[in-house]
């Protein structure tokens, strides 16, 4: 049951719904060609972790453990879809992760490991994206001080659509945009 919730906090609200109900308020090319699966997906687990951190559902530790069941799976399926295209792992190696390691039944984990051959780095994007919206506020609350406002931080990044996090970062702490 509390998977629902979790499923609910990533898909809805406040995860993709919200993400892209923010960036449809300013649709235009630029956004469409900018837009980052990095930034969407880590929104999205990054906003999960957020609620739980808030003490939805009265800090319940069991859905803290779900989320936390969840997550560890994303850093898995990065690991693997990394680990997979460079070589280094195979199919009855990833299974044994995604099954034993981290909770997966098995024809998830047959499908994942599907997705992984038909869409590389897609699934990297979720933990990348994550650590990088983790990191990104956190540089945020550093440079914002005493002036910093969860809502307003959430409402000025999503305002910008879905670009790189990279990008967003350097718009908020007035850096270059550098691209490497």
């Amino acid at each position: 049951m509390r998977s629902i919730h979790d499923l609910t906090m990533h898909e809805a609200m406040p995860g993709h719904f919200l993400q892209l109900a923010h960036a449809n308020r300013y649709p235009g090319k630029l956004r469409a060609v900018l837009a980052s699966g990095v930034f969407i997906e880590g929104w999205a687990i990054y906003s999960e972790r957020m609620m739980i951190d808030a003490g939805y559902l009265d800090n319940d530790p069991l859905m803290r453990l779900i989320n936390l069941k969840w997550y560890l799976r994303g850093i898995a399926n990065a690991l693997m879809d990394q680990a997979i295209h460079a070589g280094d792992m195979t199919r009855d190696q990833a299974m044994t992760l995604m099954m034993e390691d981290t909770f997966q039944e098995e024809r998830e984990a047959a499908a994942k490991w599907v997705r992984a051959q038909l869409t590389s780095a897609q699934l990297t994007t979720y933990f990348v994206g994550t650590l990088e919206h983790f990191d990104l506020r956190r540089d945020i609350e550093a440079a914002w001080g005493d002036d910093f406002d969860l809502k307003t931080y959430h409402d000025k990044i999503l305002s910008f659509g879905s670009p790189p996090v990279q990008m967003v970062r350097a718009i908020l702490l007035d850096q270059a945009i550098v691209v490497e």
